[in-house]
């Protein structure tokens, strides 16, 4: 299977696509040994991210088991995460 997105560390809550995909198609990627398979809920471009649970509102994004902002809404599992509805707290 080719790949379709990836999940750099177990502990991330979201993984990055690596090409254009429409809403509904189903993502394949692996967590760990796992291979998971979730739904978009959105359009995703190429090298953005997507929730791979749902994330609360005022969570850490968790990149390379990092965070690399906060939510500002709830994010729920297939739905595209950027500047819409999360924050950076760098800079």
């Amino acid at each position: 299977m080719k790949t379709q997105a990836v999940l750099i560390n177990s502990r991330d809550n979201v993984a990055t696509v690596v090409d254009d995909y429409a809403s509904g198609t189903l993502i394949h990627f692996f967590l760990g040994e796992s291979e998971q398979t979730i739904q978009l809920l959105e359009d995703i471009p190429l090298g953005h991210k997507f929730a791979i649970r749902d994330i609360t509102a005022s969570e850490d994004i968790l990149k390379y088991a990092e965070s690399i902002g906060v939510s500002t809404t709830l994010i729920l599992a297939g739905q595209h995460v950027h500047v819409h509805n999360m924050k950076s707290q760098r800079g």
